[in-house]
């Protein structure tokens, strides 16, 4: 679908165009409309065109070391995606979906290039652009590899979960078991002292079935507690095996660049004995 010139003016990176300028690259540019859950490019795939989000939701993923998909952008109206790919001409490494129904200009690098010799200040939007992605890349990175384990299970603990901590925490505290024998000896010791008037006299009765029924419910609440505290320690786990390996991997390529600094000292040795002769 062609664009129109005035379309290219709602894009803040094209908001410096005049008429004619405008009018050369909308000639150029073509409007692209995507489905639902309608795959814009993937991980692989040759990277020769970007896009412009003009309306719609589309998401930016790429898959971690883990094999886990990892949102990276959720480009806004005006904003680019897939451009670095383009302009290096290189294979894309993110994977673009369109969520709801969306538009988005294509552009190539033969059209950035045409835009970029008529309006030169175009190119310092484009590079703000890429600087705000790289930072949002960096973030991702030192947001996954410092990732508080703490943090983590505290946003996903439910109000239930809460309770069920802190019933746990309780019921094998001194405080309860102080505070449940004070109450059974006041309890025992009042029925005695009133004979055959109690409410609840000897073999008590009654408090067994008190004790049966808080047996009953303590039992699952604490079993409760017992399983998050098995799913916190197998986060843990997870967390310090991702970070255990990506410290190995930053140590193989510091000995990597070590057995290469080793052999250009290797070489430099040799050049300086051979003119030592």
């Amino acid at each position: 679908m062609p664009c129109a010139p005035e379309l290219l003016r709602q894009v803040p990176l094209f908001a410096l165009l005049d008429d004619e300028e405008a009018a050369v690259l909308a000639s150029n540019v073509e409007i692209r409309e995507f489905e639902p859950r309608q795959r814009i490019y993937r991980i692989g795939d040759t990277g020769d065109k970007a896009y412009v989000m003009i309306s719609g939701s589309v998401e930016v993923t790429t898959v971690d070391e883990d094999q886990q998909e990892v949102l990276v952008d959720r480009p806004s109206p005006g904003e680019f995606f897939g451009f670095a790919s383009m302009m290096a001409r290189t294979e894309h490494h993110t994977t673009a979906v369109a969520i709801a129904r969306s538009s988005c200009v294509e552009v190539d690098r033969d059209d950035i290039f045409a835009l970029l010799q008529q309006k030169p200040h175009a190119g310092m939007d484009m590079l703000a652009v890429l600087g705000r992605q790289y930072q949002a890349s960096q973030q991702l990175v030192r947001t996954r590899a410092a990732r508080n384990p703490n943090e983590v299970i505290e946003e996903e603990t439910t109000t239930g979960e809460h309770i069920a901590d802190t019933v746990a925490k309780f019921g094998g505290s001194w405080a309860f078991i102080l505070l449940f024998g004070a109450v059974l000896i006041v309890y025992t010791v009042a029925n005695v002292a009133m004979g055959k008037g109690a409410w609840d006299p000897y073999p008590f009765i009654l408090l067994n079935l008190f004790l049966s029924m808080l047996a009953a419910v303590q039992a699952p609440v604490i079993m409760m507690s017992q399983n998050r505290q098995d799913a916190k320690d197998r986060l843990r786990s997870e967390l310090d095996f991702d970070v255990n390996r990506r410290a190995e991997s930053e140590i193989q390529g510091l000995s990597r660049k070590l057995i290469l600094l080793e052999g250009k000292v290797d070489d430099v040795l040799e050049a300086v004995r051979v003119q030592g002769r």
